[in-house]
């Protein structure tokens, strides 16, 4: 069978065959239709995810660790559950019993593969981990990326009174404000100036931040929360999820001893009960087109040279078989 195939850490997958899979005791072999690229597959092969000799147990070995895929019996299942070498982006993949979920009917392999990840990405964080209540303030630090922009659709879906996006690039910045956001804030600015964005587009106060970027702008933004004076602060709930924009930052005592700010990981929350009702939520809004992504089908075959593009901002790459 065809395959993207990793030799070596930090080396781009090859197009090119490797043995068929089979499927051995309490195993069920997988016909893939489509798996979503991203960021953390590339992570994985250059080696630096924590998770990497975790899925990569084994090298030469195929990437990619869910799908979209197709039983024998004719169902389209969303899949995980895959062990080295055999991963997701190949024409075929086993896994064990029980790790896939069956797709609904109204909706296609291509958009099972792109959205509901992502979608979940933001869905547990706002309602599981902050909590949002209807009415309240979001702002979401990255809003122009894939994710950004469906934590955009989702705060508006859960009824969030006030959403704020930030961003770098013009065209998705227009977009961001096309899905619902009720102000974009440009991050290109000097800090100074962002300071001030911040202040001024959170109103009242953010009650809930969702951040895919940390690093610098996420900086800037947790002074402005430090009040000049002796108050009660109004508690804000920063979930951190992404880090586009660097791995660390400096944190003052007093961002936290003074501002009200409470910081959560985005694992928070999450239950398999919760997991279960939110899987279930996203199949409810993309059947009923309450959820939109720029999406690009890619061929295996391009899987070398697609790999090595830089321009998918605010696009999901889908692999398709």
């Amino acid at each position: 069978m065809k395959a993207a195939v990793l030799h070596k850490f930090g080396e781009t997958p090859l197009f090119e065959d490797f043995p068929d899979p089979t499927s051995g005791e309490g195993q069920i072999l997988v016909n893939v239709k489509a798996v979503a690229l991203e960021n953390v597959d590339k992570m994985m092969a250059e080696g630096t995810h924590f998770a990497s000799q975790q899925f990569l147990s084994t090298l030469p070995a195929i990437v990619g660790f869910d799908g979209i895929g197709m039983l024998e019996d004719g169902r389209l299942v969303g899949f995980g559950g895959v062990k080295a070498p055999y991963g997701a982006m190949a024409e075929k993949t086993v896994i064990p019993e029980g790790y896939y979920v069956p797709i609904p009917e109204e909706v296609d392999a291509v958009t099972a593969a792109a959205l509901p990840a992502s979608a979940l990405t933001s869905l547990f964080p706002l309602r599981w981990g902050a909590k949002l209540q209807p009415g309240e303030t979001v702002l979401i630090n990255g809003a122009t990326g894939v994710s950004g922009k469906l934590a955009v659709q989702i705060a508006k879906l859960l009824g969030a009174g006030r959403i704020v996006g930030t961003g770098r690039n013009e065209d998705s910045m227009t977009k961001v404000r096309e899905l619902g956001a009720d102000a974009v804030i440009d991050l290109k600015q000097a800090d100074e100036q962002l300071a001030e964005a911040f202040k001024k587009e959170a109103g009242e106060g953010y009650d809930v931040i969702l951040d895919f970027l940390w690093g610098h702008p996420t900086e800037v933004l947790i002074k402005t929360l430090v009040p000049s004076e002796i108050r009660m602060s109004k508690p804000v709930r920063l979930v951190q999820i992404g880090e586009k924009a660097g791995t660390t930052i400096s944190l003052s005592a007093d961002a936290i001893r003074t501002s009200g700010l409470q910081i959560f990981g985005a694992a928070m929350g999450i239950t398999p009960e919760a997991a279960g009702e939110a899987t279930g939520q996203v199949w409810e809004w993309l059947k009923a087109n309450k959820l939109q992504m720029n999406i690009e089908r890619v061929l295996l075959k391009d899987i070398e040279k697609t790999w090595k593009r830089t321009d998918f901002e605010g696009k999901r790459i889908v692999i398709v078989l």
